[in-house]
């Protein structure tokens, strides 16, 4: 059976959904895969890098974290107090990287990453922050290592967009692809196309978990701002910087704007785009409302749910429709990453 000695770092509701995936599909693991996982190292912000050699029992860091007590009250582990630090020092076979997503200079996700990476370390994330600022440079550092960064929850979490277009659609070029990217954004303009006010529908976002508390990066646009570079970087190897998307939030998306597209038989979105007009020409970023005919694939996908079509020169549209969020929705992107690092050393072996 192969075992995979695997370190976690960020420990909050992402975290915490990989954890519970990992205790709730052991046997399935090990049955189905042939894979043991063994859980070294977990940090956090506030608790520091704990480590134990023998692994550490997912149950009992659950309980810790429901119980809001330390990371440091597991008994019988080595402690950094510095995530990086114990990283460096103890290593392992795969980094998890779950912690906070910061879009102005990806810390501290990046130095994270670029540690575990010249470690030696396979990598699987689900920060946006570093896969949208540095992606090509971070997966030419894997491959000059000769390990893998794998990034399917940093774009609509567990729903296999980034494997459905690096691996599904192997051999297609990809000529354009326009996506609802944000839960909060499409729950909010579905709630408005039933006749309600922003205001109120956004009010019941936060009290629902599906926005936060400030909800700039989500209305305003950012947040698929960043997943369109991610996007940018793997669909297209090419690396955009935020200014370079064409950016418009629904802030300013009024009822009259909905009522008047629905009497044309349209529904408005927040799309991300990204379209290149000819192999040679530059690639155009954009993420705004769309006023989208009953049609087209996109228009339908209602409440927090996301969805992505790809146009490629073999298929002309595959659209995939899924959850973009979610403790369990994302742990379960990073254990299909998982699952896929360890088939492949199988196959190299």
């Amino acid at each position: 059976m192969k075992q995979i000695r695997l370190s976690l770092l960020g420990f909050g509701v992402v975290g915490q959904g990989f954890v519970e995936l990992l205790r709730s599909k052991r046997e399935l693991l090990q049955q189905k895969y042939d894979l043991d996982v063994l859980l070294v190292s977990v940090a956090n912000g506030r608790h520091g890098f704990i480590y134990r050699e023998e692994g550490l029992d997912p149950e009992l860091l659950l309980r810790l974290a429901a119980q809001r007590k330390a990371l440091t009250e597991y008994p019988d582990i080595r402690h950094w107090a510095r995530p990086l630090d114990g990283l460096e020092a103890t290593g392992g076979d795969v980094l998890a990287e779950a912690t906070g997503t910061n879009l102005q200079d990806a810390e501290p996700g990046m130095s994270h990453i670029r540690a575990a990476l010249s470690l030696g370390m396979h990598v699987i994330s689900a920060n946006k922050g570093p896969a949208a600022l540095a992606g090509l440079e971070l997966l030419e550092l894997a491959r000059e290592q000769g390990v893998q960064l794998r990034l399917e929850s940093t774009v609509m979490a567990g729903t296999p967009v980034v494997s459905t277009v690096l691996e599904g659609l192997a051999g297609a070029q990809v000529q354009a692809l326009r996506g609802i990217l944000n839960g909060t954004t499409n729950y909010i303009l579905s709630a408005m196309a039933a006749g309600r006010e922003y205001r109120e529908v956004l009010a019941e976002a936060q009290s629902q978990g599906y926005a936060e508390a400030d909800p700039t990066a989500d209305v305003e646009g950012y947040d698929a701002v960043a997943k369109t570079l991610i996007l940018a970087a793997l669909v297209f190897g090419e690396t955009l910087k935020p200014s370079d998307v064409a950016r418009q939030g629904i802030t300013g998306v009024t009822q009259a704007q909905i009522a008047q597209a629905a009497a044309e038989g349209k529904r408005i979105k927040l799309v991300a785009s990204l379209q290149r007009e000819n192999e040679q020409g530059p690639l155009r970023a954009s993420v705004g409302p769309m006023a989208l005919p009953a049609s087209d694939a996109l228009a339908g996908v209602d409440g927090a749910m996301n969805a992505i079509t790809f146009q490629t020169d073999t298929l002309p549209a595959v659209t995939v429709i899924g959850p973009g969020a979610g403790r369990l929705e994302t742990g379960q992107g990073l254990l299909a990453d998982l699952i896929a690092i360890a088939r492949s050393q199988r196959v190299e072996s």
